[in-house]
């Protein structure tokens, strides 16, 4: 893999992990139709790391005040002051960090069917169609009424429900970020909240896929002579990452996230048309 391709890799990671057209659906199609090199898993693996970094840089207050909210929680398991433990129960930091935990869970129902869900990225029908569905998603999260609902009005029901989007959209071809702020939208949750929940939420996902797969790439050998361009890539997909959040955030925010509803149906159709046509 020489730096143009690993430096193409890194771009299409850090634009589509964050922008809601997958970043799955748009590897699997480069790969089948373009003839792209597969990244090796230790590759694989640096990439996620890039846009784990553009995350924890784009919304590092977050991340922090969540750190102090969670030493809070354990402090507060210990502390015997039941005006204090009160308290603990209205923190907005608390309620964020059972938030994530509760709507992360829902990702373990998945993991018995990994293997199922990961045969699917070599079907471009069925990413196609897939992509199509995402645009669907898109296209009626910006015609939803304006929620209101923050991290102290919402609920954990509404927490678990954006994990199940989150669960859902393992899928290659559905976007998880397209479907867990449209299924936030959905819950009546503000735009602005809705974007941020869903970024933080992946942080527990990316880290617990990186976890799983680091021991596998290990296994399979790392070519150290491709280093310069593994770190080229993992650069590009931090800083683009970075970029793609800040746009997804302005285009929510304005009631433009639908806008990419229609690239999603155009690439989808392309992939199912091209497939039935050539193959």
């Amino acid at each position: 893999m020489g730096f143009l391709s690993s430096i193409f890799l890194g771009l299409v990671q850090g634009i589509a992990e964050f922008l809601p057209i997958s970043s799955s659906g748009h590897l699997s199609l480069f790969q089948h139709f373009f003839g792209l090199t597969e990244a090796g898993l230790f590759f694989d693996v640096l990439l996620h790391l890039g846009t784990f970094i553009a995350i924890f840089v784009y919304y590092w207050r977050d991340i922090v005040n969540l750190v102090k909210a969670f030493l809070r929680l354990v402090t507060g398991l210990f502390s015997k002051k039941k005006k204090g433990a009160r308290k603990g129960r209205k923190d907005p930091g608390a309620r964020m960090i059972l938030m994530l935990i509760v709507a992360t869970l829902p990702l373990f129902v998945i993991l018995p069917i990994k293997d199922k869900v990961e045969s699917l990225y070599s079907n471009t029908i069925f990413v196609g169609c897939a992509l199509i569905v995402t645009g669907c998603i898109l296209f009626f999260s910006d015609r939803m009424a304006k929620g209101k609902k923050t991290v102290r009005s919402a609920t954990l029901l509404d927490a678990l429900l954006v994990g199940v989007g989150q669960a859902v959209a393992v899928v290659p071809g559905l976007s998880r970020s397209g479907t867990t702020i449209s299924a936030g939208m959905l819950r009546g949750f503000s735009r602005k909240f809705a974007v941020r929940f869903s970024f933080l939420l992946s942080i527990p996902a990316v880290l617990g896929a990186n976890i799983i797969s680091i021991g596998d790439a290990v296994a399979a050998g790392i070519d150290t002579s491709l280093l310069p361009a593994y770190i080229a890539g993992t650069v590009v997909a931090a800083v683009s990452g970075y970029f793609a959040i800040r746009l997804v955030n302005s285009l929510a925010d304005k009631g433009k996230f639908g806008s990419f509803a229609y690239y999603c149906w155009g690439i989808g159709a392309a992939a199912v048309i091209a497939t039935l046509i050539f193959h």
